[in-house]
């Protein structure tokens, strides 16, 4: 069974993607919330927004350019 990690230790790379992909889609609970302002470094969450902001570019613009492709647009 998933127990969640102690809201008093700093986020752990793993923590922080779940935190990134939690505020993508703005369901990120109250507790981690205040764990990462509390014990995370904002650099972090930063590089892995930007990162997590291509890649969703990228797979959007892969699936436009899918269904353009199967309808025969392109």
């Amino acid at each position: 069974m998933f127990t969640p990690r102690c809201a008093d230790k700093s986020p752990g790379p793993f923590d922080q993607l779940l935190s990134v992909l939690a505020a993508f889609f703005g369901v990120q609970s109250r507790r981690n919330r205040e764990r990462d302002f509390k014990h995370g470094k904002a650099i972090n969450f930063v590089i892995l927004g930007v990162v997590m902001t291509i890649v969703f570019v990228i797979v959007l613009a892969l699936v436009v350019k899918l269904v353009l492709r199967s309808a025969g647009v392109s």
